[in-house]
């Protein structure tokens, strides 16, 4: 009864529809914030963010759970989005969610590169890939699987380890990006051992590198 209850909570907060693809001016928003990047390979650096409403991809760890209906959050113009982050001046800017590529980020990353920033995406890949990045950090996830698009694009692959066979399905996609994007596992937070089934991995597999979530530790945005 209780995980019934829990699962219909979380069908409601994913969108019924998807955001269509069009290149669009306006683009719904949870937050924008300053602060650094707390995990994968650019841990530590100045970045500005930028989270898209919007995600129908509804992982049960999600942290981010109130970004996943776009309707509950104001739509704002790209023109002064792109104003916000260059006004922030940071190292990078990074497009995340929810699920960013829900909608089509051409206007949107190309006003921050035409801007002079430095742009980056994170995506779990499960819709058709847009935009012109510097770097995508690619994390996959089971409850929905990546469109295509998305291999050839990937400069980090990301993957939250839970349980042995996420690291076999890790392996899956880490043999169909470039050779050399730089492979990740990130333990569950939630979940404990999963560090130390990273860590034995890792040990094993010197081409992987672990990902720990250090604005977690460090109480910061």
């Amino acid at each position: 009864m209780l995980r019934t209850h829990k699962m219909n909570l979380m069908t409601s907060l994913i969108p019924t529809t998807v955001t269509s693809k069009a290149t669009s001016a306006v683009l719904p928003v949870v937050e924008t914030f300053h602060s650094v990047q707390g995990e994968g390979a650019w841990t530590g650096t100045n970045a500005f963010f930028i989270r898209l409403a919007g995600c129908d991809v509804g992982c049960p760890w999600c942290d981010t759970k109130h970004s996943w209906n776009a309707h509950r959050h104001p739509q704002r113009l790209t023109a002064d989005l792109i104003a916000e982050a260059k006004a922030a001046n940071p190292a990078i800017v990074v497009v995340t969610g929810g699920e960013p590529l829900m909608y089509d980020l051409s206007s949107l990353s190309n006003g921050l590169r035409t801007a002079g920033l430095r742009v980056h995406l994170e995506t779990s890949g499960a819709h058709p890939f847009s935009g012109n990045f510097d770097w995508v950090t690619f994390s996959p996830k089971p409850s929905k699987p990546p469109h295509k698009s998305i291999y050839l694009q990937v400069s980090e692959l990301k993957v939250v380890v839970a349980k042995p066979s996420d690291l076999s399905r890790a392996e899956d996609h880490a043999a169909q990006i470039p050779t050399d994007a730089v492979k990740l596992l990130q333990p569950e937070w939630g979940t404990p051992g999963s560090y130390s089934l990273i860590f034995e991995y890792v040990l094993s597999h010197p081409e992987w590198r672990i990902s720990l979530q250090t604005h977690k530790f460090t109480n910061i945005r």
